[in-house]
């Protein structure tokens, strides 16, 4: 099989395409608009067959530097790195959508920082926003927020947030398209002998062949960087797929030869979610009546009219436990409403909520976007 299938919209419904510095900004700091013109077309042909793409993309410091004239691509202090980008990304953001307007589709700029995909509350708003734009047929284009970041609280490379990016947006794959074309048992650029390694199916087999160095001395990120992106992608079950960005229509090329490394998801969906399933302490306990459980069990999402009660003062976001009335776990998850809302609305029809809240509610009590059925 070519692994590249992995990633077909038949096999991946969801995508999210990371791209390096190095290929969307050339040395003198000017946007490769020819050849991100050809990557547009090939996440256009995509979208026509289906497949929903979020891309998320490095540039905005090495591009602002050049507006600013400031040395280093920026990056000579954290001053420097936050001015560039607070210019960069208004040049960058204008690049994305000309572009994907040329194909008739819509971009939407998406800046995140580490707090929002780490604090539980802030993620489901990001993973909300992300799917709401993928469902009105919009192509997210995301980046770290590096105009607040500091060097303590940030992603640092957007290999990392682009694996963060796919657990919030339910993404089923991730491709790196950078200036390396996969992994190798050592480093080719200083070793002629050095092994490719076209898939790996355990991430604890291959960790030490990595350096940190990115080739083009452009980007943040390097090998380590991307094999952590893998390890995050790969334990929620999505595939990962480290590829050369340098050919025209990359993504056509990387489907048509299969030439990459990909580090293969652990799982299934339920794989995905396993992170809620353990490890955290609850904040609450909802207690649902068996017609709850059944739904659950049938992978729907937690409804209010199926709550009987609550316990516990938790708020949006905080992670709550849900029992049956005899208090057997039936699943875990993010509550969407906090515990004075919940309590109102619990037992109630979805179409007395807003009369009851005064507000337009979320659609769940808890969604099985952000549910483990245990």
């Amino acid at each position: 099989m070519n692994e590249a299938d992995r990633f077909s919209p038949e096999r991946c419904p969801r995508l999210i395409v990371k791209v390096g510095s190095a290929l969307i900004v050339d040395q003198d700091g000017e946007v490769r608009e020819d050849w991100l013109r050809t990557l547009v077309q090939d996440i256009a042909e995509r979208r026509k067959q289906g497949q929903e793409i979020t891309v998320v993309s490095s540039g905005a410091i090495a591009l602002g530097a050049r507006r600013l004239g400031l040395p280093g691509g920026g990056r000579n202090s954290l001053e420097d790195a936050q001015a560039s980008a607070a210019r960069g990304q208004i040049a960058l953001a204008q690049v994305w959508a000309g572009l994907l307007d040329e194909q008739n589709l819509q971009a939407a700029q998406v800046l995140v920082t580490l707090g929002d995909l780490e604090d539980r509350r802030r993620y489901l708003n990001a993973a909300a926003t992300l799917s709401r734009l993928l469902s009105l047929d919009v192509i997210p284009i995301v980046n770290e927020n590096d105009t607040v970041a500091t060097e303590r609280i940030r992603f640092g490379d957007n290999d990392r947030l682009a694996a963060r990016v796919a657990q919030a947006a339910n993404g089923d794959g991730v491709i790196l398209l950078s200036d390396v074309d996969g992994l190798y048992d050592k480093n080719p650029t200083h070793h002629d002998d050095a092994k490719f390694i076209p898939v790996i199916r355990n991430i604890d087999d291959i960790e030490g062949m990595a350096d940190g160095r990115s080739a083009s001395g452009m980007g943040s990120g390097g090998m380590v960087s991307k094999i952590e992106a893998a390890r995050i992608a790969t334990t929620v079950g999505a595939d990962l797929a480290i590829v050369s960005g340098h050919p025209d229509h990359a993504l056509r090329v990387f489907a048509e030869t299969g030439r990459g490394s990909v580090f293969v998801g652990e799982g299934t969906a339920g794989a995905r979610k396993a992170w809620l399933a353990g490890g955290l302490t609850d904040e609450g306990v909802v207690i649902i009546d068996q017609g709850a459980v059944d739904a659950l069990r049938n992978g729907n999402s937690l409804l209010p009219a199926g709550a009987i009660r609550i316990e516990g003062k938790f708020q949006r976001g905080d992670l709550v436990t849900i029992v049956d009335s005899k208090h057997n776990k039936i699943a875990r998850g993010l509550v969407e409403y906090d515990y004075v809302d919940a309590a109102r609305i619990i037992g109630r029809r979805s179409e007395d909520i807003p009369r009851i809240l005064g507000y337009a509610p979320r659609s769940a009590l808890v969604h099985r976007s952000h549910m483990a059925v245990l």
